[in-house]
């Protein structure tokens, strides 16, 4: 079956993070397995793994001879039947620079904590949830595995399936075209696909008791309207040209899917919002070029908002530009496992994702490989724009992030 990210794109390191992807350059199957059980474990919440076999990095291709490769897809398949509770990757072959290589794609599992044996020899007893630390499969200490078991009782709410929502509430087109946007090869196969088939292929769907529901990350990117199942789904823009206490207020409103969401609140910013100045000098041809928000900065923390919103919160996300600022306001606040000094430094550095499967849908839309708080400092810097602001509040219900203007374009 196609996979959903092509191998090009998962080398040049923009689709996935090149932590989550790990290269063998001959197949062995028990390191495989015990790599697919960490992936489906995700103990910090980070969203796919991806193993590509015949490669030791991503210039040494020695590629798969076309015989050997059925039988060692059907190895993966029977290889990963031994893990408990029953979980089965995704694997294809793809070309790179004219060389056979396979694929497997593992999603975070919903069941977790999953474990394998210590080894394929026949009579092994011994079984280990396996995870992924400082890029390397391992065995938890025990403290992992008991964090690993709270996390069973924690599925993430983007990853539920949702209830009172069906199959054909996913909409096709939407999807068709997200698959051709990122050069999926499902893409194509999705045209004579079954749509079920289709769903399951993307994990967007999961078994319920009264048939298959998507799940809630699936309604949120391929649902026309994700507002009807989760109110405030949207983000609001808001001008003050006068301040806070002044009269005019302009508001824009963007709905529809989170995808979209970004794209034309983005747009609206840029058009709207953002502005260059330049300042010549006589002495010197050349000028002086800045903007009162560089577009980096702001590109990077609403995409950080749309990531990490509790969609489960009956919030919108707002973007305030005030005459001296712009405010991204989002709920709810930074996990606990930030430390407040780290957050008054701008080092949001945090040890679980809140929305991995949403995130693993929208890093292939992005063209750049560099995210975060750094990328975010770095634009502003480069701009000459002062430091960015983040603010919290005791409970870590909310949180703003604040880019103050340029200084030239103050008291214009």
């Amino acid at each position: 079956m196609p996979l959903l990210i092509p191998l090009q794109s998962l080398l040049s390191g923009h689709a996935v993070d090149r932590e989550r992807i790990i290269y063998l350059e001959s197949w062995d199957a028990t390191s495989a397995l015990h790599t697919v059980c960490a992936f489906a474990n995700d103990s910090s919440n980070q969203g796919s793994g991806y193993i590509v076999i015949s490669i030791s990095e991503p210039d040494a291709v020695p590629g798969i001879p076309a015989e050997k490769v059925p039988d060692i897809l059907q190895e993966i398949r029977d290889m990963c039947a031994v893990i408990q509770p029953e979980y089965q990757p995704m694997a294809d072959t793809d070309e790179y620079r004219g060389k056979t290589c396979i694929v497997i794609w593992a999603p975070g599992g919903a069941r977790r904590p999953y474990s394998a044996p210590k080894s394929l020899a026949p009579g092994e007893n011994e079984r280990i949830s396996y995870i992924r630390r400082d890029g390397r499969t391992v065995v938890p200490s025990e403290e992992e595995q008991e964090e690993l078991r709270t996390l069973a009782y924690r599925i993430p709410q983007e990853d539920r399936p949702n209830p009172v929502a069906d199959l054909f509430d996913l909409n096709l087109t939407l999807i068709r075209s997200y698959l051709k946007e990122i050069g999926s090869p499902l893409y194509a196969a999705s045209a004579h696909m079954d749509f079920a088939d289709l769903c399951r292929c993307m994990h967007l769907v999961d078994n319920y008791p009264d048939g298959i529901k998507p799940k809630n990350a699936a309604l949120l990117l391929f649902h026309p309207e994700p507002h009807r199942f989760f109110p405030y789904a949207q983000i609001d823009v808001v001008q003050f040209p006068d301040g806070l206490g002044g009269d005019r207020i302009i508001e824009q409103i963007f709905r529809g899917p989170l995808q979209d969401q970004l794209r034309c609140a983005l747009q609206y910013l840029c058009n709207s919002c953002i502005t260059e100045m330049v300042i010549k000098h006589p002495d010197r041809a050349e000028a002086d070029r800045f903007f009162n928000y560089p577009y980096a900065a702001v590109e990077e923390c609403l995409y950080n908002a749309v990531l990490h919103k509790g969609y489960d919160i009956w919030e919108p996300i707002e973007v305030r530009v005030l005459p001296d600022q712009m405010e991204i306001v989002n709920h709810p606040g930074p996990d606990f496992s930030i430390p407040e000094e780290d957050l008054l430094a701008c080092r949001t550095v945090c040890k679980r994702s809140r929305n991995r499967r949403i995130g693993d849908f929208l890093r292939p839309l992005r063209h750049t490989g560099s995210c975060g708080m750094g990328t975010i400092r770095n634009a502003m810097e480069r701009n000459g724009s002062p430091g960015l602001i983040i603010e919290t509040d005791p409970e870590r219900l909310s949180f703003c992030i604040t880019l103050p203007i340029h200084p030239q374009f103050l008291g214009r």
